[in-house]
């Protein structure tokens, strides 16, 4: 029987904006289009692992406010149990994200708000559930220190711990040493260990370089080249899966993360775990948005029956 998934990130409220320009300051445009939904690492990683399957507990912290609703609903259709410090003095985070009509580049600002006041003592209100998981995920959004405490909690209670290391930070040897995998993509990889990632081979050198520092594994993700595995005995390549054209990649290192959890909660090992992963984010990508791209299992499955 699979065991409990516990992951600790933040929810924040992505608005897209797509407009030809930037408006200049004082100055009024009007827009092409705007699209409100659901975001953050962590819970686009729960949406995932809870729709693939897996028994999912998100730990964070929410304002009191119509994007706390929002969260919640986002959860409640992918079957994500959430564990929440409500924050009435604060608010629900948010993203304004910018997006120019003729290219697609965009420009963001986040405000992360409660996320942003995520603390150690949160996670210690947790202990017990997250020393009872089979899987403990995190990822660099909220407060270093917090994720910092749970990865201890998790480790001292003998469960499988996952580092997305991600956006970029620098992060102690000691943080590391209790990380079982940690899964940073190309640009976050060279970002952590300075190695530029440009192949497989560099790919190598930086999941080699973590587990230098203390890491028990590393997958670099590596977009449409699938993932690199690599542990202290072994190192595997990935493929990726071709689910159909492409859409939107935001989502897809969610997806990924997601899938593994589930895959190893279930006992599968990590090589079958990174295959799970690699299909769950071949699917996302095929789907606009973050949290609604999330395949169910039965799309997961269908496709690795393909190859």
């Amino acid at each position: 029987m699979a065991g409990k998934i516990v992951i600790l990130g933040v929810f924040v409220a992505d608005t897209a904006y797509r407009a030809a320009r930037q408006p200049r300051m004082g100055e009024t445009i009007l827009g092409q289009s705007f699209v409100l939904g659901p975001g953050g690492k962590g819970s686009n990683q729960s949406v995932a692992a809870a729709q693939a399957g897996g028994d999912v507990h998100f730990i964070t912290r929410l304002g009191a406010d119509a994007f706390a609703d929002m969260a919640r609903d986002t959860w409640a259709r992918a079957g994500v149990t959430p564990e929440i410090t409500l924050d009435p003095q604060s608010y629900t985070g948010a993203a304004y994200i910018f997006v120019e009509d003729g290219t697609g580049n965009n420009a963001i600002i986040i405000a992360p708000g409660a996320a942003a006041r995520i603390s150690c003592d949160d996670v210690d209100a947790q202990a017990a559930l997250i020393s009872g998981a089979a899987v403990f995920v995190t990822q660099l959004e909220q407060p270093m220190a917090a994720a910092h405490r749970a990865l201890a909690i998790a480790r001292r209670g003998g469960v499988r711990t996952i580092l997305n290391p991600a956006p970029a930070a620098a992060i102690s040897d000691e943080m590391l040493a209790l990380c079982d995998i940690v899964t940073p993509n190309e640009t976050e990889a060279e970002g952590i260990t300075g190695i530029a990632v440009t192949d497989l081979e560099t790919a190598r050198q930086a999941a080699a370089a973590l587990l230098a520092r203390g890491a028990g594994a590393a997958i670099v993700t590596l977009g449409e080249n699938g993932a690199l595995y690599h542990d202290h005995t072994q190192t595997v390549h990935v493929a990726a899966f071709n689910a159909g054209a492409v859409v939107e990649t935001t989502g897809a290192g969610d997806a990924f993360n997601g899938g593994l959890a589930t895959a190893l909660a279930e006992g599968m090992d990590p090589i079958a775990a990174v295959r799970f992963g690699c299909a769950t984010a071949a699917i996302s990508v095929t789907r606009p948005g973050t949290a609604p791209a999330m395949p169910s299992r039965a799309e997961i499955e269908a496709l690795l029956a393909r190859g």
